[in-house]
């Protein structure tokens, strides 16, 4: 397993880092310590979870990610090896479905300190390696929005956000912070307000990348090289799509999209269309197409860790087997032949 720096940290995390959100869901608590004893034995170090977790988010159900990767640490006392990120809540909306958190979750100083204490207990520890903004207070292009419409500015600012993470990285509760859903104005503001205020400086940013949205090339992936500040890709697999297991119709049973309508950001129709094309170029080269399509997303320069998971152990093991595939110029060169006949076909 290859090793790399996280921001300007002193931390080394796995580029391969093991997402959690099915922990609770789809997945008991003895799979989860089943998939989390498979995943460090296998070199990751890097486990990232979230308040809300698992999804989709219920509030019989909140936290409950979390309470399995702490009871997993405590029992296997193993704390001190990992690298543990998760994330504080972002704004609710009528349709987010996290009204039940903090009674409507906000990013103010109040509600972030009561958060990561909440998430301390939960994982049974005294720190957290890394604490993200699971996404921004204001109004602005995230979750598959491209076009920007401007809002009314009635958040709770930057500054206030950051100043209550400050407060914590004192009180040694958080050794480093990350954005989550964030746009390239929102790491500007970000790293400003540190620069110019000699507050911590966020380490990583968390958004979605894959053959099917490959947006944050757009206007992130210039500030994640040149700031230090590289990208935790989720949904590497675009809800598992790129495996090509939903083609031609198929409902595997227990598959997420099998068991949740909600979650339809890649099954368009110009989504279908390049999957299918990225799944053949796979199977003509031998290759697993999902195995393909990680190893795409950890080669990409601006790439710290490709955030994988699992339902089932096989689909574990075989992600985690991905960082061993180097994916040579003509297979890129390929892929980059499809992708510009049919760029982000699900942002």
């Amino acid at each position: 397993m290859e090793y790399r720096q996280l921001g300007k940290t002193d931390i080394q995390v796995s580029k391969i880092c093991l997402g959690t959100m099915t922990y609770g869901e789809q997945n008991s608590e003895a799979e989860a310590f089943e998939q989390l004893d498979y995943a460090t034995a296998n070199g990751v170090n890097f486990i990232d979870c979230a308040e809300m977790y698992p999804v989709p988010p219920k509030p019989e159900t909140a936290g409950r990610t979390e309470e399995y990767i702490g009871n997993w640490m405590a029992a296997r006392g193993n704390r001190n090896q990992l690298i543990l990120a998760t994330k504080v809540t972002g704004r609710s909306s009528a349709n987010s479905g996290v009204g039940h958190i903090r009674g409507g979750p906000r990013l103010s100083r109040a509600q972030i300190i009561a958060a990561c204490d909440s998430s301390l207990a939960r994982l049974k520890t005294d720190y957290i390696d890394l604490y993200q903004v699971h996404w921004p207070e204001r109004q602005a292009n995230f979750f598959g929005q491209l076009g920007y419409v401007h809002g009314d500015d009635d958040g709770i600012d930057i500054s206030e956000t950051l100043g209550a993470l400050e407060e914590l990285v004192a009180q040694g509760k958080v050794r480093h912070i990350g954005l989550s859903n964030e746009t390239p104005w929102g790491m500007h503001r970000y790293l400003r307000l540190a620069a110019h205020g000699n507050k911590p400086r966020i380490a990583s940013i968390q958004n979605p990348y894959s053959l099917l949205n490959r947006t944050f090339e757009v206007g992130c992936a210039e500030m994640a090289i040149r700031e230090q500040c590289g990208l935790l890709a989720y949904s590497p697999l675009a809800f598992g799509t790129l495996s090509g297991k939903y083609l031609n119709g198929a409902k595997p049973a227990g598959a997420r999209l099998t068991l949740f309508e909600r979650f339809q950001r890649y099954t368009g129709e110009r989504a279908v269309s390049a999957t299918e094309q990225y799944v053949d170029l796979a199977r003509e080269w031998g290759l697993d197409p999902a195995q393909v399509a990680l190893a795409f997303v950890t080669q990409q320069p601006f790439v710290t860790a490709n955030i994988i998971g699992g339902t089932t152990m096989e689909q574990l093991v075989s992600n985690i087997a991905s960082s061993a595939l180097v994916l040579s110029a003509e297979q890129l060169a390929a892929i980059e032949a499809i992708h510009r006949q049919n760029p982000n076909p699900a942002p």
